[in-house]
């Protein structure tokens, strides 16, 4: 028979309410009382029961995803994926829903996370920019006992093992390595578009698609990075300007999750000149654009995968264990007509 909580009590050498109180996370455990249940488990082999614990806290958990309230595709993508969570984990007693933040308001983003209560919530996955006064709010619903994860957009030095996301450094890399495979030893300019250049994520795909660039395909310039703000008109101007200023343009690598407006945009101008384009993320638009052939290639992350991701690693901090590594590691993908 495996190990009970009673075998762990007597192998650690501490009462049932201590190891109640060690699993569970709670506080008032001295670190090396916690450092002898945890041994204690190790050496017996004792696995939590995990819908037993659920069903003993007479209420399951609430978890949210932390989203700008601004967004386009890409974000219906993953709230999408979060209403199917909200279903799927019913049965496990798993409640899931989103908070919208305005992200280009730092302040009214902390504030928002600040009225985040453990009443509504046992743990939050954030997908926000970078700024102290997010990373401060962040920290302070840590103080609170709501356990927190980066989701999408990583956070430097906050929960680097947790981040529910790919290596964005990764992606501008292939990226990279792909237009200058498709460039052909063509000599020519890339441009690089963007909303902006302010978040993580873009900049390290910006720093690793540079990095390739610069390494292997010394053929290609690359062209300062050229911020839209999700404008369309601006949109429409950059890159009328971009294509008319470059007679040797040979691609377009658009660096941000959503890509609608600015293929968009290039469709209306309908140039004639044989472009690679290069897009993040498996949207209606790429989708349709890597039909038309308008689009090389799309370099993605599975959205599903994501937020499953996200709603485990949370349970797991709930209940001081940890997830399964090799399970929530979110790859990068690939996707070109023929494998859609």
């Amino acid at each position: 028979m495996r190990p009970t909580t009673k075998d762990l009590a007597k192998a650690a050498g501490v009462s049932l309410a201590t190891v109640d109180r060690v699993l569970n996370g709670r506080s008032g455990v001295r670190k090396k009382t916690v450092d002898a249940v945890n041994d204690a488990i190790k050496k017996i082999g004792f696995e939590r029961n995990q819908l037993a614990a659920t069903l003993a806290r007479k209420r399951g958990y609430r978890f949210g995803f932390v989203l700008p309230k601004e967004g386009d595709e890409f974000l219906e993508e993953i709230l999408v994926r979060i209403r199917e969570a909200n279903i799927t984990w019913r049965a496990e007693m798993i409640e899931v829903k989103a908070i919208r933040i305005d992200e280009h308001d730092p302040h009214k983003a902390a504030l928002a996370l600040s009225k985040v209560s453990t009443k509504d919530f046992d743990g939050v996955a954030v997908m926000a920019p970078e700024t102290p006064q997010i990373r401060d709010a962040i920290k302070r619903m840590r103080e609170r006992d709501i356990m927190t994860i980066p989701f999408i957009a990583n956070q430097q030095d906050i929960e680097k093992d947790n981040f529910v996301g790919i290596n964005n450094r990764a992606a501008g890399a292939t990226a990279g390595r792909l237009m200058g495979r498709f460039s052909c030893g063509r000599t020519g300019t890339v441009a690089v578009i963007n909303d902006t250049m302010q978040s993580r994520d873009s900049l390290e795909r910006r720093l690793g698609f540079d990095a390739i660039s610069n390494q292997f395909f010394s053929n290609l310039t690359i062209l300062p990075s050229l911020e839209t703000f999700g404008d369309p008109e601006r949109t429409h101007k950059i890159i009328e300007t971009t294509l008319n200023a470059n007679a040797n343009l040979l691609g377009v690598y658009i660096i941000g999750s959503e890509a609608r407006v600015p293929l968009e945009a290039m469709e209306r101008l309908g140039h004639d000149r044989h472009l690679t384009v290069l897009a993040h993320e498996r949207t209606p638009s790429t989708t349709s654009a890597l039909k038309k052939g308008t689009l090389a290639a799309i370099i993605t992350q599975d959205t599903g995968h994501l937020v499953r991701s996200a709603v485990r690693i949370l349970r797991a901090k709930c209940e001081n264990r940890s997830a399964l590594a090799s399970q929530e590691r979110i790859r990068i993908e690939i996707l070109i007509a023929e494998n859609l």
